[in-house]
């Protein structure tokens, strides 16, 4: 192996990292927000939204990621008219919102299976509890539901996001240059496969090994405990 090689082939894929974390963060914000709001729909709406939320978390998780990404955007090209009738062909027609738009559905329908597991794992004692020191609604669901409920989900919830990064890179197959974009580029142009993928390789590792330390950080900060335990 080539190392001064792949030290100019790291230099060159970090300028795709600012993209591939770009991607990472928008579709993970926005699929956990919509993901909050199925959950919800499948805790509280009764038959109906139990069966909407099913449909639509069966359809996204059923099907391959990389098949959503060649349907928004190749796809729906084909109703362009349509599109630019609805004052939307300018969002379809930018494969970074098509890329985004795909990632978040995607995410979205196993955070929200993740969120509903946490929601119905909030005991009743809990909740009773609450509501005898006065609290319902909106107050109860922001002081006890939620957090009660995101010590629970927790593990699966960094699970999705450590996945959703590594997501990201589906994203060259539509013209997008993140690092793996970048690295399909240097390997069209040099045919070291080896090397570049080594390097683009390691990237991602570095990656998920930060994010994985934030996790644990949270996790640590969530759980009193354990905190007490390491001080006693």
């Amino acid at each position: 192996m080539d190392l001064g090689f792949m030290w100019d082939t790291f230099l060159t894929l970090l300028t795709g990292l600012p993209l591939t974390l770009e991607l990472a963060v928008t579709s993970v914000v926005a699929g956990s927000a919509l993901a909050l709001a199925i959950s919800l729909l499948a805790v509280t709406g009764g038959e109906i939204g139990r069966t909407v939320t099913r449909g639509y978390v069966f359809v996204f998780r059923g099907s391959p990621l990389l098949v959503q990404m060649f349907l928004i955007y190749y796809g729906l090209g084909q109703f362009r008219h349509g599109l630019q009738d609805l004052g939307v062909w300018g969002f379809f027609r930018e494969p970074y919102w098509c890329a985004v738009l795909a990632l978040t559905l995607n995410t979205a329908a196993y955070c929200s299976e993740i969120f509903r597991g946490g929601l119905l794992a909030v005991s009743a004692q809990e909740i009773e509890a609450a509501r005898a020191c006065g609290m319902s609604g909106i107050l109860l669901f922001r002081r006890i539901i939620l957090p009660i409920a995101i010590r629970h989900v927790l593990p699966a919830y960094g699970n999705e996001i450590i996945l959703m990064i590594k997501a990201t890179a589906l994203a060259s197959v539509i013209t997008i240059m993140e690092v793996t974009g970048l690295a399909g580029k240097l390997i069209a142009d040099s045919f070291r496969a080896f090397e570049i993928f080594i390097v683009a390789g390691a990237i991602y590792l570095a990656i998920i090994f930060i994010v994985t330390r934030m996790l644990m950080a949270v996790d640590f900060w969530l759980s009193p405990h354990m905190r007490m335990r390491l001080q006693s």
